[in-house]
């Protein structure tokens, strides 16, 4: 089984910000997949289960703010009685330019509050990643203010690409592995 999370903000005025871009990708495994969200009533998320290649997979959307992802995705990896390896999370990378996607098996937090949170949660970072490019915020704009804003017209024009290669690239790690993930997907 693989847990699959992506990270973002509850409510619909964060619903096309750039830091809920995880929840998109989310949004379009559950709709190739023909799966429907559904609110968990004992942990602060929504679960979505199916298969993706011969892979069990569990989408998850944790419902907690950003900053506090770990709350939910703690319980949840307990709960499917899961290891760190089996959890992939997806998420908003301003170090990574427009669209660049970045599938890694492990690693540090990079600045990400949402990560960090996980990881604290877990005790350990050994869990897969895959770092979508939002680009680096403009000088004249709070960070918070950047990764809380609406995609621009720009973006707009092909977030539906970038959501779909994040898309493929987490099923390319449950079906072919992250090696083969990294090796497709980690070009400039």
């Amino acid at each position: 089984m693989k847990v699959i999370v992506g990270l973002g903000n509850p409510g619909r005025e964060y619903e096309m910000t750039r830091h809920n871009i995880g929840f998109l990708v989310l949004d379009e495994l559950a709709g190739r997949l023909n799966l429907s969200f559904r609110r968990n009533w004992w942990l602060p998320v929504q679960t979505a289960k199916g298969m993706i290649g011969r892979e069990t997979v569990r989408l998850v959307k944790p419902q907690t703010f950003m900053n506090r992802s770990g709350k939910a995705v703690g319980p949840v990896l307990r709960k499917a009685n899961g290891q760190t390896g089996d959890l992939l999370v997806v998420f908003d990378d301003t170090a990574l330019g427009w669209g660049q996607l970045r599938v890694r098996a492990q690693g540090s937090a990079g600045g990400h509050n949402g990560v960090q949170s996980v990881m604290d949660a877990l005790g350990d970072g050994a869990f897969g990643r895959i770092r979508i490019g939002i680009g680096p915020k403009p000088d004249s704009v709070s960070l918070s203010d950047y990764v809380l804003g609406r995609f621009s017209d720009a973006e707009r024009q092909n977030l539906k690409d970038v959501v779909r290669r994040a898309a493929d690239a987490v099923e390319m790690v449950c079906i072919s592995g992250v090696e083969q993930a990294m090796n497709c997907f980690n070009r400039a």
